[in-house]
């Protein structure tokens, strides 16, 4: 958020235009040179002085025939609010831009494992586009990234569907659908098959995930194996997606991901494809209700710009 200087705020005592014409006088050194390049008169110039005067109490300026020059507390008037002033102007700036929907910085928080395909392409294109805009990218858990995205942390977040309450909260907008995998140890009975019915994993065990990291994730991984015809075993809930490939091999169980996922390279772990029941997982872009910078317009439209949809699995008899 923006930060607003508390120095810049005390200078409600001066009116901002006097201290501006008070400083246009001593660069040009002269009162008619100041009212030509402000644009005004000379008396009203020379109002505004005594006004300034009057409210710091003593004289700031000696007139004579060559022009004008600083008294001792002229000097100290330029010298002390030149640097506060300068900072009020960049406060006002940085005020309106955000009143116009305007900013010049993006936070972004992200999956780790959305970053290759999707947002990277995405941010490429927006550098293009806004290459005064500053970006900054957090890799977090879903949970972290919800957090803060409502405490007004970050601006856009990218991450999965299971947690259907954020759309309630947030504007939510599709990036891809994607495949569904199992997930399970390359020692497993079913680890050489081409694809995966979830009935078949019935006796298995499964690694769920801690709700505050992934919240939703056990209850999505629940009502699929329901529809399944049965109620997976949670053997331990996982922190984050290493420690979920972790648990897969010490404890042979199995999981549900996201196919992007599959792409990673993990020692003992395999992916299959799931094809019954038929499920798919949603990338999503969400961001603050409300006005919105344009980096952030840009970006959501980038993200959703080319929306994929997966193949449906064969199904097999």
């Amino acid at each position: 958020m923006l930060a607003i200087n508390p120095t810049a705020l005390r200078i409600r005592l001066l009116n901002l235009d006097l201290l501006r014409s008070f400083f246009a006088i001593c660069e040009f050194g002269s009162l008619s040179k100041a009212a030509e390049q402000l644009h005004v008169s000379q008396s009203t110039l020379t109002r505004q002085v005594q006004t300034l005067e009057n409210e710091i109490g003593g004289q700031l300026l000696e007139r004579g025939h060559s022009g004008v020059a600083l008294t001792a507390a002229g000097h100290a008037l330029l010298e002390g609010m030149r640097p506060v002033v300068a900072n009020a102007d960049i406060v006002v700036s940085e005020v309106r831009k955000l009143a116009r929907g305007q900013k010049a910085s993006l936070r972004i928080g992200y999956l780790m494992s959305a970053a290759g395909e999707y947002l990277n392409p995405a941010l490429a294109a927006l550098r293009r586009s806004h290459p005064d805009t500053k970006v900054h990218l957090m890799d977090l858990s879903p949970g972290d990234l919800v957090g803060a995205l409502r405490k007004g942390e970050l601006d856009v977040i990218v991450l999965g569907n299971i947690n259907a309450a954020i759309a309630r909260e947030f504007f939510v907008r599709r990036i891809a659908t994607l495949p569904v995998v199992v997930a399970m140890p390359e020692t497993h009975a079913l680890a050489d098959r081409e694809e995966i019915a979830l009935a078949e994993l019935r006796p298995d065990v499964f690694v769920g995930a801690n709700s505050d990291d992934i919240p939703g994730f056990n209850n999505w991984l629940i009502q699929l194996c329901r529809r399944a015809g049965f109620r997976p075993k949670i053997v331990e809930n996982a922190k984050g997606l290493t420690h979920t490939l972790s648990l897969l091999v010490a404890e042979n169980a199995v999981t549900l991901l996201p196919g992007l996922v599959s792409a990673f390279k993990v020692p003992g772990v395999t992916f299959r494809p799931l094809f019954r029941p038929p499920a798919t997982w949603d990338l999503q872009v969400a961001w603050q209700r409300g006005k919105i910078a344009e980096p952030v317009r840009e970006l959501v439209n980038l993200l959703t710009k080319k929306l994929q949809v997966v193949a449906k699995p064969t199904r097999r008899s």
